[in-house]
């Protein structure tokens, strides 16, 4: 990805785009919050089509025992940003993809109206790559950049506005080095 990537028409252009058919209009259409989340599927693996395959509900629930805990769920994320940096967005950063859930900010709930999400392939215990770093930075200035209500302190993890529910993206997320590279 380019180091100034472009957002047009709220996507990401460089991003593979691939429509989630979990999402709805937001309610107010304001965009003043950025959720880090982490996932894997099967936890703790990497690679392979099951993250896209949950956000695009096609996900096998015989592929793995895993799947049918989760099968008939209807999640979604803005973006993905795999392990070796290459970007999926699921939905338009101006629509509400459904990444957050039963969610709280500064007092105000229902993050997913004012939030977009960016899911990292990973999980909370394993260290994310380099790539992944790079990309988010990248993308977090764009987003910035063209939603102005965005700022380093506007930036949380699923776990800080679910406390008790999420935990992601764990304790393996280099916050300050994240957060840093945005100075």
């Amino acid at each position: 990805m380019p180091a100034n990537p472009k957002i047009r028409d709220h996507r990401l252009l460089e991003a593979d785009f691939r429509p989630s058919p979990n999402f709805n209009a937001r309610p107010q259409g304001e965009i003043s919050l950025l959720v880090i989340h982490n996932i894997s599927l099967p936890p703790g693996e990497f690679g392979g089509p099951y993250i896209e395959d949950l956000f695009l509900n096609r996900l096998d629930p015989q592929a793995h025992p895993y799947f049918q805990e989760i099968a008939g769920l209807h999640v979604s994320a803005h973006l993905l940003i795999r392990r070796e940096g290459s970007v999926v967005q699921f939905v338009p950063f101006d629509q509400r993809a459904w990444h957050a859930g039963q969610s709280s900010f500064q007092g105000r709930e229902q993050c997913n109206d004012f939030s977009i999400g960016i899911e990292l392939e990973g999980c909370d215990d394993q260290a994310y790559t380099s790539r992944q770093y790079q990309q988010l930075q990248i993308i977090t200035q764009a987003l910035m950049d063209s939603y102005p209500e965005l700022n380093p302190q506007r930036i949380t993890g699923h776990s800080d506005i679910a406390p008790g529910r999420k935990t992601d993206p764990g304790p393996a997320f280099d916050w300050d080095r994240y957060l840093q590279s945005l100075a």
